[in-house]
């Protein structure tokens, strides 16, 4: 799967614009210096509270040479079953962290992906569309 195209637009996107409006709600009730599974476990409450349809933590199997391995790999959520979300609590994002979304995205064969930056003093995130 080729990255096509890393963008913050979400004029086009009203799946991704709610998401970030939760995490948005999450971050400005929270703040910074959490971790992680804090920001999942309030994203989760804030995905109820607006009735945005998720799976938290789903397990996605992982095939090697067309035979599935024992471990699977586990995304924060998928959303809307069709957005996949990784969230952050770091000072910044790194190359790293934009490669485990793009490897969920190949995982998962869904197009679309956030990845969502809690531990910096605003919300950062990156949208990925393949």
């Amino acid at each position: 799967m080729e990255q096509k195209s890393v963008d913050k637009s979400m004029d086009r996107d009203i799946r991704t614009h709610a998401i970030i409006g939760a995490a948005m709600e999450v971050h400005r009730i929270v703040g910074p210096g959490h971790l992680e599974a804090v920001y999942q476990e309030c994203l989760e409450i804030e995905f109820k509270v607006r009735d945005i349809p998720f799976i938290s933590q789903p397990r996605l199997e992982i095939f090697y040479k067309e035979q599935k391995l024992k471990k699977y790999y586990v995304p924060d959520f998928i959303v809307y079953n069709e957005v996949v979300v990784e969230i952050k609590a770091e000072q910044s994002l790194s190359k790293i962290d934009e490669a485990q979304l793009i490897n969920s995205l190949i995982i998962s064969r869904h197009n679309t992906g956030l990845l969502l930056n809690f531990g910096e003093e605003s919300l950062r995130y990156k949208r990925f569309v393949s």
